[in-house]
C-alpha cells in the first residue's frame, strides 16, 4: 500500500530539524575542541546568508542564524572567512590576542579542531545505533543457506541448503544482514561468493541480479540479489559496555560500503543520478519523521554518518581539505604558499558548486520535473 506524502509543512519542519541537528552537532564539535585548546570563536553560525537571529555571548561569540539553512560554520579568530583563511591583519595583533588565534596553534591542535567536527558526526551516529541495539537488540541469523531460488544467481553458483558464506568479494561475512547488504550494492554485477561446504573452503563467481523496489511513498531503489530467502533471525540482548562497540563496527562498514558506492559512480557502474541533494533529504526527512521517531532517528544516523564522510573528503572548503594542506605543512615544514590555498579553495569551491546543482538537478529530475 503506497502512502500519500506528508505534507509540505510537515516536509519542511522535519528536514530543520534533522539538518539543524546534525550542523549543530558538527560545528560544536570545532567550538568545543577550539575552546579546549584556548581558541576563541568569533562567530557560530547555522545557516548562511543574512542574519535572522544573533546574540554575543560574554566571550564575545556571535552565535546567530542564517536565512539559508544549508550547513554553517565557525569562524575562529584569525580567520579573514568562515573557509578559516588567515587574515592579513593577523600580525599586527597583541600577543594576547594572537595567542587566542586559530592560526597560532600548533599543527596538530588545528588538525584535531578540523577533525572534531567529522569525529563528533560519526560519535552521534554511534550513540543513535547502540540506543537501537539496546533497546531492540541484535538480530542474529547465520549466512547458512536454508534454501536457493530457482534461475537466481545463487542456483548458477551450485550453492546448496547447509552452505555457509564466509566472504562476498573478499569482505568477511559473519550473519545474513550483512551478507544481504553485501550483496545489494553489487546489482548486475559479476561477485565472488567464498563459502564452506562439508568442511572444505570453495569459491564461485556470478552475476547477480538486480530488484528495483517501490517503498511506501512510491520512492524506487535498485538493489542486487543473490536469490537466498533470509531466514528467521533470533533477537539476543546487548549489554550496555558491548552497545557501543558493535554500533561504531556497524558505523565503519556504513563508511566503508558508501566508499564503495562512490567508487562505483565515479567509475560508471553505478548510475550518477541515484546522488541525492538536500531537496531529496528533505523528501525523505518527511517521510520517516511521519513513520515514526525510530524511523526519523535511523535516518538521522545515516545521515550523519554522510556528512561525517562528505567532509573528510580532500577537497578544499572541507574539513578533509584543511585536513590535505596540514598534511602538506608537515611534509614541507612550512604552510602551502598563500597564492596556492586561494586557489585551493576556489577550486574547491566551484567542486562544492557544481556537485550542489548536479544534485539539485537528479533531486528534480526524481520529482518528474522535467518529464512534465
Amino acid at each position: 500500500m503506497q502512502l500519500e506524502s506528508p505534507h509540505i509543512l510537515v516536509t519542511i519542519f522535519a528536514f530543520l530539524l534533522l539538518l539543524g541537528t546534525l550542523v549543530v552537532v558538527h560545528e560544536l564539535g570545532h567550538y568545543w575542541v577550539g575552546r579546549w585548546f584556548g581558541v576563541k570563536a568569533d562567530k557560530f553560525s547555522i545557516g548562511f546568508g543574512p542574519q535572522i537571529w544573533g546574540r554575543v555571548d560574554k566571550r564575545g561569540t556571535l552565535w546567530r542564524i542564517g536565512a539559508l539553512p544549508l550547513g554553517g560554520y565557525v569562524q575562529f579568530a584569525g580567520d579573514m572567512n568562515p573557509a578559516s583563511q588567515p587574515d592579513e591583519n593577523w600580525e599586527k595583533l597583541s600577543a594576547a590576542e594572537r595567542n587566542q588565534t586559530f592560526q597560532s596553534k600548533a599543527l596538530w591542535k588545528r588538525a584535531l579542531i578540523v577533525f572534531a567536527g567529522p569525529a563528533v558526526n560519526f560519535l552521534l551516529a554511534i550513540l543513535i545505533l547502540s540506543g537501537f541495539l539496546l533497546y531492540y537488540g541484535q538480530a542474529v541469523n547465520p549466512p547458512v543457506v536454508q534454501s536457493v531460488a530457482e534461475g537466481t544467481a545463487a542456483e548458477k553458483m551450485g550453492l546448496k541448503p547447509g552452505d555457509r558464506i564466509l566472504a562476498v568479494n573478499g569482505t568477511a561475512v559473519d550473519s545474513f544482514g550483512k551478507l544481504a547488504t553485501e550483496i545489494a550494492v553489487h546489482p548486475n554485477e559479476r561477485i565472488s561468493i567464498r563459502y564452506e561446504r562439508s568442511g572444505v573452503i570453495r569459491t564461485e563467481i556470478a552475476k547477480i541480479g538486480v530488484l528495483e523496489e517501490v517503498d511506501r511513498f512510491g520512492n524506487k531503489y535498485r538493489r542486487g540479489i543473490l536469490g537466498l530467502p533470509i531466514p528467521p533471525a533470533e533477537i539476543r540482548e546487548v549489554g550496555l559496555l558491548e552497545a557501543p562497540w558493535l554500533a561504531t563496527k556497524e558505523t565503519a562498514n556504513i563508511v566503508r560500503l558508501t566508499v564503495k558506492t562512490t567508487g562505483q559512480i565515479i567509475s560508471g557502474r553505478r548510475p550518477i543520478s541515484e546522488l541525492g541533494g538536500p531537496l531529496k533529504i528533505a523528501k525523505v526527512s518527511g517521510e520517516q519523521f511521519v513513520l515514526g521517531m525510530s524511523a526519523f532517528l535511523w535516518l538521522t544516523a545515516m545521515i550523519s554518518i554522510n556528512l561525517g564522510f562528505i567532509n573528510l573528503l580532500p577537497i578544499p572548503m572541507l574539513d578533509g581539505g584543511h585536513l590535505l594542506l596540514y598534511g602538506v605543512e608537515a611534509v614541507r615544514r612550512r604552510p602551502a604558499t598563500p597564492v596556492v590555498q586561494e586557489w585551493a579553495f576556489r577550486a574547491g569551491f566551484a567542486v562544492l558548486v557544481s556537485f550542489m546543482l548536479m544534485v539539485t538537478f537528479n533531486d528534480l529530475a526524481s520529482f518528474g520535473l522535467f518529464g512534465k
